[in-house]
This record gives C-alpha cells, structure tokens and sequence, in this order.
C-alpha cells in the first residue's frame, strides 16, 4: 500500500483509477475505528467510471502506523492532515467525501482551509452537537479513561462479535467481510501508539467545537452533495436535511436499504451519485444502475 510521510506522521492510502481523467479526483474520509478500506468498493466503482479516487487510513483508531508523539490529532488537527494530504499529493479542486466521524472531519477541513476542496458529499454523519450520536457519546467518553477502550475492544478479535450488534453490526444493512473488520480492531490492540492516537482524539473530540463550525458552515458556496440513508437510527434523515439547509449549494438526495456505511451498503449507487456531481465526465462514463 502506498504510504506518504506529513508532518502529523506516515500515512498509508489506497488509490483507484489511473491519473489524467478530467474528472477531479475523489479524496475519501472516513470515521473512527475503521480504515480506506471503508470506501474500497465505491472507489472501484469510481474508477471504472473514469475517475480517480483515493483513500487515506486517518489515524482515527485502525491505522498500522502511529503517528508521531508531539502530533495533534484533535478532530481540526486530524482535518489538518487530511489538507497537508491533499498538499502532498498537489490534488486541487477535490471531491471530498465524508462517512460518519469523518463528516465531521471534513466538515473541520472546510473551517480550515477549504482551498483545494471543489465540491463536497456527506452521507450519515456527525454534525452540529452530534458528535457522536446517542449512545456512542457515552461510550466515547467512557472509553478516554485509560484502558477502558483496550478492554471493551478485546472481545472483537472473535468475528461473531464485530459483526454483532455489540460491535460493528448495528452500522451496516450487508453483512461484514470479517478479514476487513479484524483489520478495523488489531492496530488499536497489538500496538500501543496506534492506542495513544486513538485516545488523543477521543479526548480531544467535544461537541461544541463540531458545533461551533457548523455556524461558519455557510461561507462553503461550492456544490455540496448529501447521499442520506433514512434507515440509519443514530444520523436520523433530519440531521440531513437541517445540514443540507446551512449550505448555499447543497442538495440531498436520500438511499434506501443502507444503514451508516453507507459507502459499503450502498457503493455502487454512491458512485452513480458521485460520478453525477462532479463536473467534467462524458456522459459514456456516468454509468447507470
């Protein structure tokens, strides 16, 4: 896998579609305790419709490589590097994309420094307070005490778990491939920086900041996309729509059958949705379901 070194420390990407489309690129943002590999089937369905796309592993919990002891991996410190990312790789005029906690990272990046983002598609995710939505607020802050995490995360090395509603199940309407979901879980426990990340972030992560962005949310006028999957009980259809109305641009745009992941729920529908809004690809390319 592709690695790249930033001054929060190295990260690891996955890249789909071949350079020189006249598409812009994707760029994909995900949540908290998983990895890239969240968006592989989108990405793969990206590129066969000509568009390139790429997908950083944030250190949000289920990166191999822990970052540097003096990095800021608040949720703006963590959006940081997503823009150093964008910086390295010279990508200008993205599609940035957002899953969950990191729709709120996205969201941190446009209060940043929105100058390489074109466009932007949230599916379910954290906005205004919610962050995290009920009952992963608790366990958010339960789980910044020292080893409290370590511990309610020891029992997902057994697949029957992840994939339960005690751990990864209640996220997806598909079932799990449990190869991907033990790669979202061993970073955190077999090493221990990948541990102390993980843990600067959770005590770093407070509503009123994710709430405080949302009131400058509004000097973004570029094309925002939101793909809202209805039947996800923690980011409600409403979350959307009173999202969707901060922006000047935006439109949303509702997928059934899909829960939170929707990227693995639903990604050739995400892709179709994608590929539609981002501007400059031929119509032979802009594949239909």
């Amino acid at each position: 896998m592709p690695q790249i070194t930033l001054p929060q420390g190295v990260l690891e990407y996955r890249e789909n579609g071949a350079e020189g489309s006249d598409a812009p690129v994707v760029v994909f943002v995900h949540g908290f305790l998983v990895d890239g590999s969240l968006w592989r089937a989108t990405a793969d369905a990206l590129a066969r419709r000509g568009i390139r796309a790429i997908a950083p592993t944030l250190p949000l919990g289920s990166h191999r490589i822990a970052m540097r002891p003096d990095a800021d991996l608040s949720p703006r410190g963590v959006a940081r590097a997503v823009i150093a990312f964008l910086e390295a790789l010279d990508l200008h005029d993205v599609t940035l994309v957002g899953n969950d906690s990191g729709g709120a990272i996205s969201q941190f990046v446009l209060d940043t420094d929105p100058s390489r983002v074109g466009r932007l598609v949230l599916t379910n995710c954290d906005a205004f307070d919610t962050f995290p939505p009920a009952p992963f607020d608790v366990m958010f802050r339960v789980a910044r005490r020292r080893g409290v995490l370590r511990a309610g995360l020891e029992p997902m090395r057994l697949r029957a778990l992840r994939h339960s509603v005690l751990g990864y199940g209640v996220l997806s309407a598909r079932p799990f491939d449990a190869e991907q979901t033990r790669g979202w879980v061993m970073p955190f426990l077999s090493d221990a920086g990948v541990r102390r990340d993980t843990l600067r972030f959770l005590r770093a992560a407070e509503p009123a900041d994710l709430l405080d962005v949302s009131t400058r949310l509004s000097r973004f006028t570029r094309p925002v996309l939101l793909c809202w999957a209805p039947q996800d009980r923690f980011f409600r259809i409403e979350l959307g729509r009173r999202l969707a109305a901060v922006f000047p641009d935006a439109r949303l745009v509702e997928i059934g059958d899909a829960r939170t992941f929707v990227p693995l729920d639903q990604p050739e529908r995400l892709a179709a949705e994608i590929a539609a809004f981002a501007p400059n690809v031929a119509p032979a390319q802009r594949l239909t379901l």
